[in-house]
């Protein structure tokens, strides 16, 4: 039962073969059994959980559900939630209860869905492993050795380990499609706007974005017509109609131009992952899709840009963390200075600091025009080769990350080498497009996400190519070994 998907969810709870009390507490059971090993959960409360689903029960008693009444849903523990502890993964809010419900939690809880809990991240969002949380590295259900991804790990591991029906994540350089080509299962990042990212603690305001984590692409249809929409509390959520991102999932590919950019396949890709992913786009010929070259000339020029820019934001953004009004406060300080300066130095990880002090030296008088102001007009750059690119293909593939899982630990003492993970993702934030991973494969036992990228506001035309994949594969049904129920092994 704990494989199916979505759809299945709901049709098992309007038949009543499973109530929505019983459902939730078989995964509330799956995360007692599995979390301390894994540690995908920074916060469970199961008195509210089981409330709310209970009142789905009720709701789908009333005859007015809505297709994710009463599934279980893990929530990112970006994402402020009223009543529930919200620490973005450190220290400074480790205590943090937020009063109110960020957008995508009111969405939830609009349609019935079943908070399950808050999931461990890298602090404030900031890595690729999850290994800069201040609760613990999270462990990929694969191999608990290594890490599942990041940002958004907690997400990425319950989702593949089966320890929620889906999850939400954030992705601001890759933080959604790295984790889910690592763990194994769908994520997308819809388009910079589509998703309101109010009440969703800020990394990086230009880059951010919310998005669905799942097992499949109609999963995340389906998530998406909850998440998407628009809310006038955010300046930079977008006022448009709301659409059905299910409406063209079985459309067929034949005539589908796919591009290929040179630049995702050259040094610095696995090649068991290249291997998987040329197999992916094969599959994709067989139903009928004309494959095109194309160029994105400017790839290379991402991590630096990124590494300018995000930080740049970072450093503003977090400015507002100084122990005075909420937050973490150093307990013992001789003026109000030194309450800030140690307040923001125990309050923050190591790799928090580093980007803050990068983001401040490149705002800085006689930097700025040197570093920002440059890495502002690359970015430029770079939106405009995608839109040079689709105008010779309908979506964009290639790898979404270069790796497979890496171990824990290895790439930690070097940032550069952690920063080349997002290689691949980091150019569709840039340019505020929409992209998404979908399991295509294993190299060695672990898994291999396809990235495929779309125009703006082709989030169905995506979810249509990716389902019609999933078709035909079963590459996203896969479960890890390690968390298979005795019944399944």
């Amino acid at each position: 039962m704990i494989n199916s998907s979505l759809k299945q969810f709901g049709e098992m709870l309007h038949t009543k073969k499973i109530s929505s009390v019983e459902l939730t507490q078989s995964f509330l059971s799956r995360i007692q059994q599995y979390n301390p090993t894994i540690n995908a959960y920074i916060a469970l409360d199961e008195a509210k959980t089981l409330a709310q689903a209970k009142a789905a029960d009720s709701r789908i008693a009333a005859g007015n559900a809505a297709p994710l009444t009463g599934i279980p849903i893990a929530q990112k523990d970006i994402f402020c939630a009223k009543g529930w502890q919200t620490t973005c993964g450190s220290k400074m809010l480790a205590n943090f209860i937020a009063p109110y419900d960020a957008y995508v939690i009111t969405q939830f809880d609009a349609v019935g869905a079943v908070n399950l809990g808050k999931t461990n991240m890298d602090e404030f969002a900031m890595g690729s492993s999850n290994e800069t949380s201040y609760f613990g590295g999270v462990k990929n259900p694969w191999d608990f050795d290594r890490v599942p991804g990041g940002s958004s790990g907690g997400s990425a591991a319950a989702v593949a380990a089966r320890l929620c029906a889906a999850a939400t994540g954030t992705d601001t350089g890759g933080s959604i499609r790295q984790p889910a080509s690592l763990c194994g299962f769908t994520g997308l990042k819809p388009t910079y706007g589509v998703v309101s990212r109010y009440g969703m603690i800020a990394f990086a305001s230009s880059l951010d974005q919310a998005g669905p984590m799942a097992k499949s692409a109609e999963d995340c249809a389906l998530m998406m017509n909850v998440m998407a929409g628009f809310d006038e509390r955010d300046s930079t959520s977008l006022n448009r109609e709301k659409e059905d991102y299910t409406r063209s999932l079985n459309q067929p590919l034949a005539g589908l131009k796919i591009g290929l950019p040179k630049e995702f396949f050259a040094e610095g890709l696995d090649a068991s992952v290249g291997k998987v992913i040329e197999d992916a786009i094969a599959e994709y010929k067989k139903l009928g899709a004309d494959i095109v070259e194309i160029s994105l000339p400017n790839t290379g020029l991402s991590i630096p840009v990124y590494y300018v820019l995000a930080p740049a934001e970072a450093s503003s953004n977090l400015s507002r963390y100084d122990g005075v009004r909420y937050g973490h406060r150093a307990e013992s300080y001789t003026d109000l200075m030194d309450m800030y300066c140690k307040s923001r130095a125990e309050g923050f990880g190591a790799e928090v600091k580093r980007r803050i002090l990068i983001g401040t030296y490149v705002l800085s008088a006689g930097y700025y025009d040197a570093y920002y102001l440059k890495a502002q007009q690359i970015r430029r750059l770079i939106a405009q080769d995608f839109v040079e690119a689709f105008k010779q293909c309908d979506v964009i593939m290639g790898p979404a990350a270069p790796s497979t899982a890496f171990k824990a630990g290895e790439k930690v003492d070097d940032p550069v080498a952690m920063y080349l993970q997002d290689i691949y993702t980091i150019s569709t934030n840039l340019a505020g497009l929409p992209g998404m991973s979908v399991p295509a494969g294993f190299s060695n036992g672990l898994p291999v996400g396809l990235q495929i990228i779309g125009n703006y506001f082709d989030e169905a035309r995506m979810l249509n190519v990716a389902h019609q994949y999933q078709q035909v594969t079963n590459w996203h049904s896969k479960m890890p070994e390690l968390v298979l129920p005795k019944e399944v092994k």
